[in-house]
């Protein structure tokens, strides 16, 4: 098994999860059209197309249903390869089967062309790995091949073969849709993947930008004293509050145990077990009486802080942080979400380019 095998892994799931979700999936036609129609098609685009790298999108006028007689044609060429009816409405069949989405008449015709956008991208990447001379061996197909059986909770080509069947399927167009797909991502991995880095200062600048929500979950204990103005809606019960948690406060300073102070002056519940608040995840107490908390070292007391529910004197017992192993499965975390952003924004690039290069010919 070659080294490159998780990394490939990786983004073959990144491809087949984009194609799924556009419902274009590996179910398709499996034979191509006749060249010379294809060849016909070209020459009449190429004929109006104009100089530049501006991509030609030529769409025809939709004709009459097709009748029962028709059996497939083509509605769209890129380049010089065709994309036919059947595979569109194979795509289709297979996202509704996915999706379990009930498409009304009216969404029909968005949705498949959408789906034939997908297909349009497909086909425009294959051609790029033509260019490349990339080339699938059927041991990547098999092993692909593998992993769809497991979906299907098959476990011989043969009972695979009669479940797809009853799809309208054949065994040869599913590999086909597979080598197609390895090799979509054989040249996505030369073209998109290869070419991105996440570099350590990029991680530490996410790291700083984002502590917070990166710690969000980490645990800490803390303590605490609350002073309650008597009563509550009273301007000078809250003087009072004040005043005595002051006096409370200098006595934290002065060393005195916070515990046996909150035992003492507290008007919490938690006043008979010391103010204990408990182990809690960050995250779980409201914003502001956690940002008094967090703000503090190990040891340390707050100043007396106002709520609606009177004054509070906080104590950090201690506290997790991104420090040692939780920090470097942060930072590994951030490689991969850096990761993910650049390869979507050069994908994305990518296949722009390649459109502009290409003679497009919609005939749907």
């Amino acid at each position: 098994m070659s080294a490159r095998r998780p990394l490939f892994r990786l983004s073959f799931l990144f491809l087949v999860a984009s194609l799924l979700s556009a419902g274009c999936g590996w179910f398709s036609r499996e034979e191509a059209m006749p060249a010379g129609s294809v060849s016909e098609a070209v020459r009449d685009v190429q004929a109006k197309a104009q100089a530049g790298d501006t991509p030609v999108w030529k769409t025809a006028p939709v004709g009459p249903p097709d009748g029962p007689d028709v059996v497939d044609r083509v509605i769209a060429v890129v380049n010089n390869d065709a994309i036919t009816l059947s595979e569109l409405q194979e795509g289709l069949a297979y996202y509704l089967s996915e999706s379990k989405e009930t498409v009304k008449p009216e969404q029909e015709a968005e949705l498949k062309q959408r789906l034939l956008s997908r297909l349009i991208e497909s086909r425009l990447q294959l051609q790029e790995a033509s260019r490349e001379q990339l080339t699938v061996d059927e041991a990547e197909v098999n092993e692909q091949l593998a992993d769809v059986m497991k979906r299907f909770e098959a476990k011989t080509e043969e009972e695979f073969e009669r479940l797809i069947k009853a799809q309208g399927l054949t065994l040869a167009g599913v590999k086909k849709r597979l080598r197609d797909q390895v090799m979509i991502q054989k040249v996505i991995q030369r073209k998109v993947q290869f070419r991105i880095s996440v570099t350590e200062p990029e991680i530490e600048k996410y790291l700083l930008e984002n502590r917070e929500k990166l710690e969000t979950g980490l645990s800490y204990h803390a303590r605490h004293i609350l002073i309650t103005p008597t009563p509550p809606g009273d301007e000078a019960g809250w003087q009072a509050a004040r005043a005595q948690a002051e006096e409370v406060w200098a006595k934290v300073r002065e060393g005195e145990d916070f515990a046996e102070l909150a035992k003492r002056y507290s008007q919490d519940p938690t006043a008979k077990e010391g103010g204990d608040l408990g182990v809690l995840k960050q995250g779980e107490l409201a914003a502001d009486l956690e940002g008094q908390i967090l703000r503090l070292r190990p040891g340390e007391a707050s100043a007396p802080h106002r709520s609606t529910l009177g004054f509070h004197i906080f104590k950090l017992e201690w506290k997790e942080s991104l420090s040692g192993e939780a920090l470097a499965q942060a930072k590994r975390q951030i490689r991969d979400i850096l990761f993910r952003q650049k390869y979507a924004a050069r994908s994305a690039a990518w296949l722009d380019e390649i459109k502009k290069r290409a003679i497009i010919d919609i005939r749907l």
